[in-house]
């Protein structure tokens, strides 16, 4: 049986993508004015948008403990996975990868985790890659080898309202929100090394979708490329995003992934988030992972 891959509720992968590679995904949770819930399951963006949007506000989330992931690992293998390789959201954002890995090594070197550095997308793409390997039949190390290369070609840019919902999370340091909120700025934020860092500022949301553009185009490069953009409460913004970079990337572009971002970066980033994140396909004569 093929190598499975494990993920967490972050990556936001479209639900199809998720049953055609028989994908695992293990979901963080979120409370929402005391009102915990799966995310993904029990708690939705709309939900996170109501609340931010109120006068009472009071948002947390969680990540899944090393027993959960200790009991999806054990399934898997149960089932006859011949390993797994489980691909998380940043360390530097939650302590979801730390949990996989308490996991993982209660377990054996069965299990494989992966730190993506990012999230949304940014995640979602190193899961797939990952998923793609396991596909072809390669073995436990090429099938996390792959997830790894797709991290490293990966980029990820974010615009938001308001640096208030990263500080209030603790995602910034407080010095970046109250520099961006005097100057009335609209941030671009960007994750080098897994940190949200402020990487532009804008004066206007429109400035901020045609700056993301330019970015994204950057990080292209010349390469062949996948898109991914999310938004929150933000669906026109998102509609912008493809649009423009669907006529600047041209052929280069090949699969565009679209969704709402759910309820745990909603509850950092606040409604109105704008985020595209780029893959930079291999080159055609690149090996592929090799198979076990």
């Amino acid at each position: 049986m093929p190598v499975a891959v494990v993920t967490d509720s972050t990556a936001y992968l479209p639900p199809e993508l998720v049953l055609a590679h028989r994908l695992t995904v293990v979901p963080l949770t979120v409370v929402l004015n005391g009102a915990e819930g799966l995310e993904g399951v029990e708690t939705f963006p709309a939900d996170a948008t109501r609340v931010l949007g109120g006068r009472r506000v009071s948002v947390s989330t969680s990540r899944p403990s090393p027993e959960q992931f200790a009991q999806v690992y054990r399934s898997l293998l149960a089932e006859g996975a011949d390993g797994v390789v489980s691909v998380h959201l940043s360390a530097e954002l939650s302590g979801t990868v730390e949990a996989a890995g308490l996991a993982a090594a209660e377990i054996g070197d069965r299990v494989a985790v992966v730190d993506s550095r990012s999230t949304g997308m940014g995640l979602g793409f190193p899961v797939l890659a990952a998923a793609a390997a396991a596909d072809r039949g390669a073995d436990l190390a090429a099938v996390r080898q792959a997830a790894l290369d797709t991290v490293d070609r990966t980029t990820i840019y974010f615009y938001v309202d308001t640096l208030e919902f990263l500080r209030r999370g603790g995602r910034i340091n407080a010095a970046e929100a109250l520099f961006g909120t005097a100057l009335s700025v609209k941030p671009i934020m960007h994750m080098p090394d897994g940190a949200i860092v402020v990487k532009d500022k804008v004066r206007t949301a429109s400035r901020g979708v045609a700056r993301l553009v330019d970015l994204a185009v950057e990080a292209a490069g010349d390469a062949d490329v996948d898109l991914g953009v999310h938004h929150l409460a933000a669906p026109q913004r998102a509609e912008q995003l493809v649009a423009a970079l669907t006529d600047r990337l041209g052929d280069h572009l090949h699969d565009t992934y679209v969704s709402e971002a759910g309820a745990v970066v909603a509850a950092h980033a606040g409604p109105g988030l704008a985020c595209v994140v780029v893959h930079r396909r291999p080159a055609p004569d690149a090996p592929p992972a090799a198979e076990g």
